[in-house]
């Protein structure tokens, strides 16, 4: 069933930011889940109602980015706030970390940048020091006495349609020193049942500990969602197209996995090779067999749905059309990537496969009261967007990126079915756009309403062209406005940039803890913008 567009009331203005980059006294060094309602507090007095945070998943080791994960569903441990766990607060921070750890920690928490491995091995040492003590005095001293214990056992039941899987693939993927599992023994990667017998008896500590930071972590999210609730703050997620190839999932339900292909996106305007992701494209004939059909996927958005109002399906014309190239020879005597092919190949197919598959993503999440935005950016072919509107599902307008020529539209003209904004995660700052604009590009831009009357705008991103851009996208004709936080604060910060490596990306936090940032007179100064357009536009207030 298609989803209903709003009236007045439910015309929102959000912001985009990833969890990671939160920042609090509280905070060991990267944002956590009980930073959440500070930030939304924080947010909300400026009109903000609707935060989005970039996938939760636990990231692949030796990864940063939150589109490689390890699993569909979970959380990562890294996010748990360590306050609020009972089974710490017997312990001082030294107790746990020792005076080297302890050291660690400040020295975490000072930087400008997330430092991902010292966050992870200080945190999971409290974990397992948390986990001992939860054991000892709870689990073991029998579930009909302690509540906690009780609460432990239900979550685990209530998802074990994931947990026990991924719990068991962590483990064994800890105990083979984090190799893939491609390359654990015939037995393990063929998942013969004797051998999995085996390791769940060999690990049940480890799977154990697996299964306790995510009642820990889901819990928290419980908790935070209901103090966003209480503020008028929607949670929106983000939910990648793929998962990684050494993952949980694909290791339990290798048949619904191309192994032997390669997902990416040919070459267009912008990237004449086209892109590689190194991804397994979905066995799209293997899914669509199953009782009901696309089962893994209802459950994923059955899933997200339990932790977000809204979430966002990254790489949406993947489920119209899978771009693939084979796994081994993705590239040829001279490196460049070889055509693929698209999965289904004709655009008959595409557009049934593809409104079969959002329909049953849809119906899954809308039986549990969530709504599905679609990220249609990129080489999007022309039947995508009648299809869309069909589904009930909102597109991106991305006002950078939306023109006639050379010519920008008006944001007023978008459609209410739509997701209005700068850019996404992936783009630069609207500062940064503003200050790398050809002359050519500024004459266009000026001629939109707000800035074409505007007498001394000229090449530097003053705190009036700043709010002047505000109104413009807040005016728009799209019933959800979504903002990176650098645009709602008017600075120049990158969360990432595409096709390059390094700690300059997945990396940004805050400059400051919010509670030092409600003082600063250039945030307040920003955010008193952007509730003046917030309030101008119409927008429901939180």
């Amino acid at each position: 069933m298609p989803q209903t567009t709003s009236s007045s009331a439910g015309r929102v203005a959000g912001v985009t930011v990833p969890l990671f980059s939160l920042r609090s006294e509280q905070s060991w060094g990267i944002g956590e889940i009980g930073d959440l309602p500070a930030f939304a507090a924080f947010i909300a007095k400026a009109g903000i109602s609707l935060i989005q945070v970039l996938p939760l998943n636990e990231i692949s080791i030796g990864n940063t980015s939150p589109y490689a994960a390890l699993s569909a569903f979970g959380i990562d441990p890294m996010f748990i706030s360590l306050g609020p766990v009972v089974d710490l607060q017997h312990l001082s921070t030294r107790d746990v970390l020792g005076t080297a750890g302890v050291a660690a920690l400040a020295a975490a928490k000072k930087r400008a940048t997330i430092d991902y491995d010292t966050v992870r091995q200080l945190k999971r040492k409290a974990l397992v020091a948390g986990l001992k003590r939860f054991v000892e005095h709870e689990l073991t001293a029998g579930a009909g006495k302690s509540p906690r214990a009780r609460a432990f056992l239900e979550f685990c039941d209530a998802q074990r349609h994931w947990l026990p899987d991924y719990a068991l693939y962590r483990a064994v993927k800890d105990a083979h020193q984090g190799a893939a599992w491609w390359q654990w023994s015939d037995p393990l990667r063929e998942r013969d049942r004797a051998a999995l017998r085996a390791v769940q008896a060999r690990h049940a500590e480890a799977i154990l500990y697996y299964e306790y930071v995510q009642w820990l972590a889901h819990a928290q999210w419980a908790a935070a969602r209901g103090e966003l609730k209480k503020l008028g703050v929607e949670l929106m997620g983000d939910l990648p197209f793929m998962v990684d190839r050494d993952s949980a999932d694909v290791w339990v339900h290798r048949g619904e996995f191309r192994m032997d292909m390669s997902v990416g996106v040919p070459a267009d305007q912008f990237d004449e090779d086209g892109q590689d992701w190194g991804l397994p494209p979905y066995h799209w004939r293997i899914m669509a067999e199953g009782d009901p059909d696309f089962a893994w996927l209802r459950r994923r958005a059955a899933y997200s749905a339990t932790l977000y109002d809204r979430f966002r399906i990254d790489h949406l014309v993947g489920f119209y059309r899978t771009y693939m190239r084979p796994y081994e020879k993705r590239r040829d005597d001279k490196g460049k990537l070889v055509p693929g092919t698209f999965d289904p190949p004709t655009e008959p197919e595409q557009l049934a496969h593809g409104e079969k598959v959002i329909g049953a993503i849809m119906a899954s999440a809308g039986e549990r009261g969530a709504k599905l935005i679609a990220e249609d950016l990129g080489s999007i072919p022309a039947y995508v967007g009648p299809s869309l509107h069909k589904l009930g599902a909102p597109g991106y307008k991305v006002l950078i990126w939306e023109k006639d020529g050379d010519a920008f539209r008006d944001p007023a003209a978008y459609p209410a079915l739509s997701v209005a904004t700068f850019g996404t995660h992936d783009t630069a700052p609207v500062a940064v756009w503003w200050d790398e604009l050809s002359d050519a590009e500024r004459a266009e831009v000026v001629k939109l309403p707000g800035l074409k009357d505007m007498p001394d705008i000229g090449k530097a991103f003053t705190p009036a062209v700043h709010a002047a851009l505000l109104h413009l996208v807040l005016k728009a004709g799209s019933d959800l406005v979504l903002l990176l936080l650098q645009d709602l604060l008017g600075v120049r910060d990158r969360i990432n940039k595409p096709a390059t490596l390094g700690d300059h990306n997945w990396t940004w936090r805050l400059p400051s803890p919010l509670e030092k940032l409600r003082d600063d007179p250039q945030v307040t100064a920003a955010l008193t913008r952007v509730k003046a357009a917030v309030v101008a536009s119409g927008r429901r207030m939180p």
